[in-house]
């Protein structure tokens, strides 16, 4: 239905109700409802859940389909994101926006900044949800009314109509699909429900959950990572599912994170009920030494069977349990292939480095046995991507037979190729290209269906602050804000210039003069200093 024809249909409502709703405007109404388009957070989750999955099947046709977010950690980051990318491509499709509790934790907690280690409220992770959305529904409610108001001026002016209706008619909304952190669940099964349930009440479609011990979590980027049996994690999963089941977003998506190509320990060792099932096959990556005497258990030892044979596993001083070296690959591969035979949608594969072949072979690994899988990868500011790639094109080129003398060699100068020097020069040119196509490339060879940065405003906001107090309190004084922000906002057409506007105050203008007429205080018109740009 359109514009109009929703203006006709509120007009006739009205007239069944009589003289006392007289006043009402049907085409306020209409405007009210446009500007509030998401009655609720389940309607957004609904809504951007089926473009998720519409996403994924895009992907399944043609690799070059991948999606991308960003990490914000704040409702007006995710909005000024959104905003940019329709304003700068034109369209929003295929982004997102990501959720990450690391920036809730460092950013949001009221114990106040700390390690991505689950410390934080779980609440504050679906405020943040609801806070993101709130301040993408702000954006769509200020781009209608600009659009509302440009209609009443072309009325105004006697001038033909339908191309402003229309761009009311064919508005694109900004809210986006989200890709929300749950950590690994908060505790167990149940509170994993609970505060899923919460996520998904908020507006999230799509929730990512990690397989380390809840109370033991570390960032993935951190030593010290403590995965869980399989069947714990598939209880989470489930959990997750008929959370999303129960309030009727039948679409919404899973992530299952594996953790275990750089955890190294377990908490707890599984009962195998049978050769070949899950705890078994968890069991045959314990390190583990052969008992050949029972007389070689200590008190409060404990033995296994592995392939046959009595093993005593190796636990640590804190009583936790080691598995064997280099068997990081295999379990990752296990855990993504018991995760999509068990209701998870994408997969996150956390790696110490953007290495494309190595990433391309776990996917390749795990496509054996689930064709369909596809990963969601953390572009991580964890990474030093400037050093990676430049000694990836250093190694390249060596082993071509190219001269590399005139560059420092990483093996006697660690961070060498990271000076200001090697910028201008070819290998950095290349490692730069290598950057560039970094997603494209792993999208088309790696199974990459969403890139995300999980903290990319949390170190854009340090930047851009450094910078501009470094000036401010400096030589330039005001010069610094005005030169590095005010100006490029004005250059940039960025909304913020006229924060007013941006904050709601000229839709607040037209709600007062909904509501009382020619008599509204209204905040706008020639006083208001936002004239000036």
């Amino acid at each position: 239905m359109g514009y109009m024809e929703e203006i006709d249909e509120i007009r006739r409502g009205l007239l069944v109700r009589g003289q006392e709703w007289g006043a009402i405007n049907p085409e306020y109404v209409v405007r009210m409802r446009h500007q509030n388009r998401f009655r609720t957070g389940l309607d957004i989750a609904r809504y951007t859940a089926d473009i998720m999955r519409r996403d994924m099947a895009d992907y399944d046709v043609d690799p070059g389909n991948y999606t991308q977010s960003l990490g914000a950690w704040h409702g007006f980051v995710a909005q000024q994101t959104i905003m940019s990318v329709k304003k700068h491509q034109g369209s929003l499709n295929k982004r997102y926006i990501y959720l990450s509790g690391w920036m809730v934790a460092a950013l949001r907690s009221q114990f106040g900044p700390l390690p991505d280690q689950s410390m934080h409220e779980k609440t504050s992770v679906p405020d943040l949800i609801d806070e993101v959305y709130s301040f993408l529904t702000q954006a769509d409610a200020r781009e209608l009314q600009h659009l509302f108001a440009e209609l009443d001026e072309a009325r105004a002016a006697g001038e033909d109509v339908a191309e402003r209706i229309s761009k009311i008619d064919h508005f694109e909304t900004h809210i986006v699909p989200m890709i929300a952190d749950i950590d690994a669940g908060f505790g167990n099964e149940e509170a994993t429900y609970l505060l899923a349930k919460k996520m998904i009440e908020a507006g999230a479609c799509a929730i990512q959950i990690e397989n380390q011990v809840s109370d033991a979590k570390q960032c993935g980027h951190q030593a010290g990572k403590v995965t869980v049996p399989h069947e714990d994690f598939v209880s989470k999963l489930h959990a997750i599912r008929y959370a999303f089941l129960e309030l009727g977003v039948d679409n919404g998506v899973i992530v299952a994170r594996t953790d275990s190509l750089g955890a190294g320990l377990t908490q707890k060792i599984p009962v195998s009920q049978e050769p070949g099932d899950l705890g078994h096959k968890y069991c045959e990556f314990l390190k583990a030494s052969p008992v050949s005497d029972l007389a070689e258990l200590k008190e409060g030892d404990m033995a296994i069977h592995q392939n046959g044979v009595l093993c005593k596993p190796e636990r640590l001083d804190n009583g936790l349990y080691a598995f064997k070296e280099n068997t990081g690959f295999d379990r990752v591969v296990l855990d993504c292939v018991t995760a999509l035979e068990h209701g998870a949608d994408l997969l996150w594969i956390e790696t110490e480095g953007p290495n494309l072949e190595q990433i391309g072979g776990m996917v390749e690994a795990v496509r054996k046995k689930r064709p369909e899988a596809k990963l969601v990868y953390n572009n991580s500011p964890s990474f030093n991507w400037t050093l990676k790639f430049r000694e990836q094109v250093y190694e390249e080129w060596k082993e071509a037979g190219r001269d590399v003398s005139s560059y420092p060699d990483p093996e006697v100068f660690e961070k060498g190729l990271m000076d200001e020097t090697m910028d201008a020069t070819e290998l950095a040119q290349e490692a730069d290209r290598l950057i560039q196509n970094f997603q494209r490339d792993a999208s088309r060879e790696a199974g990459i269906f969403h890139h995300l940065i999980t903290l990319p405003t949390y170190h854009e906001t340090a930047l851009g602050i450094d910078m501009l107090s470094e000036g401010y309190f400096g030589e330039l004084g005001m010069l610094a804000y005005v030169k590095g922000v005010q100006r490029q906002e004005i250059r940039r057409d960025l909304a913020s210039v006229k924060h007013q506007d941006l904050a709601g105050s000229n839709i607040g203008d037209d709600h007062k003069e909904y509501f009382l007429g020619e008599k509204a205080l209204l905040a706008g018109g020639a006083a208001n200093t936002m004239t000036q740009f």
